[in-house]
């Protein structure tokens, strides 16, 4: 009787020292989980020559229509038209990589336009490239208007847009003879009237792809224009910006 009592406890007495010899369990930290990549064509890939081919199916696949544009002076709601789909669709895709929340405003010039699109620390790379031009009649330079800039016009006869550079027209009122004289085409009746209830800029009528409009925020848009500039068209203090597409 007396020699498994002994056994029993000669083991319930090696059990201490047996957990004293293992091994501590290691903490493992968590790494943060790596963000699924943006979906669409590589911005190092985008050119001239092949915008179309890549934007074109990436609209179908990832639609969007609204945008909320955010600034330090508020905040600006826009709406993107359907029938200017290669301008829309880079739009959308610009958003969605990330590009413009590292630009800002860097050329205001109140009673014309604010135009944004640069940046002085970008981390994201992108090619140079252009757009085709997507001028639709209906589309007019009315306050709020948002539209493609456009450069090195001599050796850019067929009229292609930056791919990144894009302005908000402030503009001003302008009388029915005004305006008419002004535009780079011949302005609808509501158009005429438009520009002299609302305001705009119909000087740039038929020059410039107009892709979308404010459909809230105007007060912004006037906002900035007030911000004081320096020579050349800077505003003092800058006023970055980030984008988010919020609707289909």
């Amino acid at each position: 009787m007396t020699r498994p009592f002994l056994l029993a406890a000669l083991l319930l007495g090696l059990l201490p020292a047996c957990n004293q010899n293992q091994p501590e369990t290691a903490t493992i930290a968590q790494q943060p989980a790596t963000p699924p990549p943006v979906p669409g064509p590589s911005l190092t890939a985008l050119a001239d020559s092949n915008v179309v081919a890549l934007l074109t199916p990436y609209l179908q696949e990832h639609p969007g229509s609204e945008i909320l544009l955010h600034t330090r002076l508020g905040t600006m709601r826009l709406r993107l038209y359907d029938d200017t789909p290669i301008h829309k669709a880079n739009f959308l895709l610009l958003i969605r990589k990330g590009v413009f929340n590292e630009t800002l405003f860097q050329r205001v010039e109140k009673g014309l336009v604010i135009q944004g699109g640069r940046s002085t620390n970008r981390t994201i790379a992108i090619n140079r490239y252009r757009l085709p031009p997507e001028m639709r009649p209906e589309h007019f330079h009315k306050k709020g208007a948002l539209a493609m800039a456009r450069y090195d016009d001599e050796q850019n006869p067929g009229q292609l847009s930056s791919g990144i550079d894009f302005y908000i027209v402030q503009g001003k009122k302008w009388a029915p003879n005004q305006s008419k004289a002004l535009a780079g085409r011949k302005l609808t009746p509501a158009q005429i009237q438009t520009y002299a209830t609302e305001g705009g800029l119909p000087s740039l009528d038929g020059k410039y792809t107009v892709f979308g409009e404010v459909v809230e925020g105007l007060d912004v848009l006037d906002k900035i224009a007030d911000e004081p500039i320096d020579a050349y068209k800077w505003p003092k203090k800058d006023v970055n910006m980030k984008m988010e597409v919020v609707g289909g």
